[in-house]
């Protein structure tokens, strides 16, 4: 699959798979300048890149799994999702989880990409919906382990 992508500044750096199985492309900051950002405070980090999604595909913003388990840096949103429409910057709203602030360098890797395939439902209105086993539990029905 072919991706069409634009770079918006002259800081932007063209998405990348750490490994040959990495199923998310890493996005990097295109900041002028590093950001802090305080904890427990969110900011807005530019890309300098817009893509042009295909149809029937979706991206998602993740998280990159070191940067929020070393640093506490993840997407405020938990996941960001880019529909195939969109032609705007992708930008990533990091919130700082941790107890310490923490700097956001210029072009570093700050979350990842994911295109994926999904299936566009058509609402139906019902009286009555279908019985199952589980019923009506949630938030922690089915136990622990």
């Amino acid at each position: 699959m072919t991706v069409r992508f634009k770079k918006l500044n002259d800081r932007a750096v063209v998405p990348t798979y750490g490994s040959p199985s990495s199923a998310g492309a890493d996005l990097y900051s295109a900041e002028v300048n590093d950001v802090t950002i305080d904890p427990g405070n969110t900011a807005l980090i530019h890309t300098g890149i817009a893509c042009e999604i295909p149809e029937g595909y979706v991206g998602l913003i993740f998280a990159r799994s070191g940067l929020a388990t070393k640093r506490g840096l993840a997407p405020a949103n938990k996941v960001g999702v880019i529909d195939s429409d969109y032609r705007g910057e992708l930008m990533v709203s990091l919130y700082n989880q941790s107890p310490d602030i923490q700097t956001v360098e210029r072009r570093e890797r700050i979350a990842q990409l994911a295109i994926v395939p999904y299936l566009r439902a058509e609402f139906e209105e019902a009286d009555e919906l279908s019985d199952t086993e589980r019923g009506e539990g949630g938030f922690g029905s089915t136990g622990r382990k």
